[in-house]
């Protein structure tokens, strides 16, 4: 079996079927073939597009957004929550007519999804016109679905395994200013409304010596924004030897030479240190900005929630680097509506973002998921009720975000520029250390370089000044 085999034999083997893909791929096509690649959810799943678009390219596939364009489709696939399920299920059935009226175009569904058995047969029985599926722990082997299927060999149904560290797989990455940089995979903490140790499996962390040459090769290739990914980054280093802390690991990546700063994500506050936070603070390519999801303001939820912290330690936490880190913001992931929370529960929600003032909330009605100890739990509150507890959420943190934008004026900003801006024609758009939206008139010369802005007026999405 292809999973007994050692890793290298295994690799092997995959760079023998892109050999081979990319022949039969000549042969079919008077043209380079295109490939469409979609990367739903997570930065880390678009840390796993990189990968599935350098392997295509490494056998031929040119890239396109437009679906009547492609010559196959892949959507890598998030099964967080609901709506990005029904998502992917809404795109598969609109490339149907696109597969009647050209057989030879391939289409492919893998990722988090695919993981899931249940969800797999789904495909098998209900999407027949579906080419390739395979799961997270099956990325690497594209290269030998692909060539079966092209071969004319049945449908490819990949899935299953624990997941491993796959190192040296060719990267097609997004832009040419700010890089993914995956340091772990996998998660090992079962909070009670999540599904990812189950799609991506326990926690694995790369070798510190192969995050640390990626992470050379980043700015060897004139990358300025370097963002450390894994599911909890915190705990990594977990079973490696010499023995390795994030905080360690962070400092080594800060203290490369060139011109490039550091953020990190995601963060969890069970694992969080004081060392982490004066590693911050004492290395001035790290950006001052710390995303820390709580869920919840309500220990009584936390615990349901199997989040291993309480309420009190997640402030410790935010007061202790608020002394330590000059400026520092914070941004954190909230669900509102978990089953057997009460509006008393959600008060004490409002009251944390009240009090941490957080620049950023990412806000999520609850959304079940089968297969998660939450699944089971007793949800009386109608979803109108949790509505109506969402938009208050909304309207806290909006209030908080304008005041926050507010006190910004006539500061001065260092800002990575990436790109043109939407205020008009001649305007470029980046962010600051902080991580906010900054917006100025300038030369597109500028675009991949830090400048310093003089923020002149605030809206509640985007700072707005001069280059100075």
């Amino acid at each position: 079996m292809l999973g007994q085999q050692p890793l290298e034999q295994r690799l092997a083997l995959q760079r023998e079927y892109m050999e081979k893909a990319a022949e039969l791929l000549c042969e079919r096509y008077e043209h380079p073939p295109l490939a469409l690649v979609h990367s739903f959810g997570c930065q880390q799943n678009q840390s796993d597009g990189e990968k599935l678009r350098g392997m295509l390219a490494e056998m031929g596939y040119g890239f396109t957004d437009q679906p009547e364009q492609a010559d196959l489709a892949l959507f890598n696939t998030c099964a967080v929550r609901e709506n990005a399920e029904d998502r992917v299920f809404g795109n598969v059935g609109a490339l149907k007519p696109l597969k009647k009226q050209r057989p030879g175009m391939l289409i492919g569904l893998c990722g988090c999804m695919m993981q899931q058995e249940q969800v797999a047969d789904r495909i098998r029985k209900s999407y027949p016109y579906v080419d390739l599926v395979f799961g997270t722990h099956a990325l690497y082997q594209l290269p030998e679905l692909l060539f079966r299927r092209l071969s004319g060999e049945k449908r490819q149904f990949r899935g299953g395994g624990e997941g491993e560290i796959i190192e040296g797989l060719p990267l097609r990455r997004d832009g040419k200013i700010k890089g993914n940089l995956p340091i772990m995979y996998g998660c090992d903490n079962f909070c009670s409304y999540c599904i990812v140790p189950y799609v991506r499996g326990r926690e694995r962390s790369r070798k510190p010596e192969d995050v640390l040459a990626e992470a050379r090769q980043l700015i060897a290739d004139g990358y300025k924004e370097i963002t450390l990914l894994g599911q909890n980054v915190n705990s990594y280093g977990k079973g490696l030897e010499p023995p390795i802390r994030f905080a360690q690991l962070l400092r080594q990546v800060a203290q490369l030479p060139g011109e490039f700063v550091v953020r990190f994500m995601t963060s969890h506050p069970k694992d969080c240190t004081t060392e982490l936070i004066d590693t911050i603070a004492q290395c001035d390519k790290i950006c001052n900005h710390i995303h820390l999801p709580v869920q919840s303001g309500s220990n009584r939820i936390l615990k349901l929630m199997n989040r291993r912290y309480t309420v009190e330690h997640y402030l410790e936490l935010i007061d202790y680097a608020r002394k330590q880190i000059p400026g520092v913001t914070f941004s954190s992931d909230l669900i509102v509506g978990f089953p057997g929370e009460t509006y008393e529960d959600f008060q004490k929600t409002l009251e944390l973002v009240r009090k941490v003032r957080y620049s950023t909330l990412y806000t999520f009605l609850y959304s079940r998921r089968s297969g998660t100890k939450a699944a089971s739990f007793e949800d009386p509150v109608p979803e109108e009720e949790k509505s109506r507890w969402f938009r208050e959420l909304l309207d806290t943190e909006s209030q908080i975000r304008e005041e926050l934008q507010q006190a910004q004026v006539g500061s001065a900003e260092r800002v990575l520029v990436e790109g043109p801006g939407r205020t008009g024609p001649d305007w470029l758009c980046g962010r600051n250390f902080s991580n906010d939206i900054v917006e100025f008139p300038g030369s597109k010369d500028l675009i991949g370089q830090f400048v310093d802005v003089r923020i002149q007026r605030a809206q509640n999405w985007a700072l707005f000044g001069s280059f100075v």
